[in-house]
């Protein structure tokens, strides 16, 4: 399918992030330090560990699925969104969750992040995400995440492209090659309001 959208538009950087990647991530100190284990994460765990991840995008809807295989146990989390008006809009990630947003950052570059930075959730958990695409099989997604209002660490991803599109799932997924590419939408809590 061909989806005709201005060059460096959201539309069309997500056009060109369709199909299937390896994205083998290392989770990092402030100062640049490894971090062996993450424990502020929505899915706290060691590091480094490896991800699938699977985007389809249609030029309205958007889903994406990241599966578990290596260096944590298996996990495999989805979510779901609408691009309209320039801007891809995720549908809620779970309780008391900001509204989230897609943006461009020029030409293969994204940011997806709170639309709205004042919502009180983001004093309790905040996880700005930029992507950057290097030609047609490579890419570089970067994490900055903050707990209760302070950095405590940064995530890096390098993402090499295994297959072209999402009609099934890959032969190394963990949840074997039948089945569904896309999990039920997951929700995550790390929003709420801790009660005492």
């Amino acid at each position: 399918m061909t989806l005709a959208f201005p060059l460096g538009s959201v539309g069309h950087s997500l056009t060109l992030m369709r199909g299937v990647w390896h994205d083998h991530i290392e989770t990092f100190n402030l100062d640049g330090t490894l971090l062996p284990h993450d424990p502020w994460a929505g899915a706290p765990g060691d590091s480094p560990f490896d991800n699938l991840v699977y985007i389809d995008f249609d030029g309205e809807n958007y889903q994406q699925t990241n599966v578990t295989f290596r260096g944590r146990p298996f996990h495999a989390r989805s979510f779901t969104a609408k691009y309209k008006d320039g801007k891809l809009y995720f549908d809620k990630l779970g309780p008391e969750a900001p509204q989230h947003i897609g943006v461009s950052g020029g030409v293969g570059i994204l940011w997806f992040l709170s639309e709205n930075n004042t919502d009180e959730p983001l004093s309790r958990y905040s996880e700005p995400d930029c992507i950057t695409l290097d030609g047609y099989d490579r890419r570089t997604r970067m994490t900055a995440l903050y707990r209760n209002g302070v950095a405590v660490r940064t995530l890096t991803a390098k993402g090499v492209r295994v297959a072209s599109t999402c009609e099934r799932r890959v032969d190394f997924d963990p949840r074997g090659a039948d089945g569904p590419v896309h999990d039920v939408r997951s929700v995550t809590k790390v929003y709420m309001k801790e009660t005492k």
